[in-house]
């Protein structure tokens, strides 16, 4: 095989990229709170939205009168975007053991695990910004404790989900159209008193997050599965860890695409065209060629009273 040139492998691969750009690992849901929006910068700030985003403006003027100007968001806290790389790597032997096998796509086979690790340390990004109490005034968080969790006696999650899109909606006049739920929360709903009591009208014998939405009147309910490990020797945990987090995220235009300037909780902010694949090279010394895969993007809170945390949703009531 014929070694490619330093400029051949900057090159990226229109098909791999493609195929990059819509991998979604099982179990994630950073990208529901966060969505992608791209920015054409490594470093910048935050495009942060306040409650004039959702005010409601007049619009009409006099004839030749000046024609009124609004402006939605501030350049709020600093966002930096550091470059995130990883190779996969096809050795030779399994591309002459692959000829054999019709339809065996090796290169997408390697990327697809490079992806996962790389999807994986994007849910956690996520997760430490959403996760953080910090991140929130008090108005927009709660720590349950005790019998008052879920999967406690005195557990109201219908309740404690009512007060956070009421504390979402006073803030910015817009009701939350999301509710996400950590593994844990979601497993406690399934025995909640309170829960049960609610569905079984519904026909239904089981907690689903269709069931949820409807019962919490919200648009979506996703539950976050993921689990991972920070360091080689750690034990694996949620990604999630007992949480929930009710905001109101915006929509997606009928191109499937958002931009920044819309008000929403998060995003994540992508440059352009990533994640993408670059043209493979041979690394002779290892007998194998190598597929760059890069993801330069990092998610940012833009909205926080756009959102509401509640801690401990899915612990012991212990």
């Amino acid at each position: 095989m014929t070694q490619q040139t330093l400029a051949q492998s900057r090159v990226v691969d229109p098909i791999l990229t493609t195929h990059a750009q819509g991998y979604v690992r099982p179990g994630n849901v950073g990208l529901r709170l966060f969505p992608t929006v791209t920015v054409q910068a490594y470093a910048g700030q935050v495009l942060e939205f306040g409650k004039e985003a959702f005010r409601r403006y007049n619009t009409q003027r006099a004839p030749g009168t000046a024609t009124k100007r609004i402006t939605f968001g501030y350049a709020g806290k600093p966002y930096a975007i550091i470059p995130n790389a990883l190779e996969a790597v096809v050795p030779n032997e399994n591309r002459t053991d692959a000829a054999a096998v019709p339809e065996l796509d090796l290169a997408s086979d390697a990327v697809d695990v490079v992806l996962d690790a790389m999807e994986l340390s994007h849910e956690f990004a996520c997760a430490d910004i959403a996760r953080n109490a910090a991140n929130y005034d008090n108005d927009h968080k709660v720590a349950l404790v005790g019998a008052n969790r879920w999967a406690g006696a005195n557990g109201k999650p219908s309740q404690d989900v009512a007060t956070a899109k009421n504390a979402i909606r006073e803030s910015i006049g817009v009701r939350p159209n999301t509710v996400l739920l950590s593994a844990t929360a979601f497993a406690a709903l399934e025995f909640n008193e309170d829960i049960i009591e609610r569905i079984k009208y519904t026909g239904r014998d089981a907690v689903t997050t269709e069931i949820l939405a409807k019962l919490w009147n919200v648009q979506n309910v996703f539950v976050g599965e993921a689990v991972g490990a920070s360091g080689q020797n750690d034990a694996f945990g949620d990604v999630w860890g007992d949480d929930v987090i009710v905001a109101y995220v915006a929509p997606a235009s009928g191109s499937n695409r958002r931009n920044r300037a819309q008000p929403s909780y998060g995003y994540t902010y992508t440059m352009g065209g990533h994640p993408l694949v670059r043209v493979p090279y041979e690394d002779r010394n290892a007998n194998s060629w190598i597929y760059p895969v890069s993801a330069d993007r990092a998610p940012v809170l833009s909205g926080m009273t756009a959102g509401y945390l509640i801690q401990n949703a899915g612990a012991s009531p212990a």
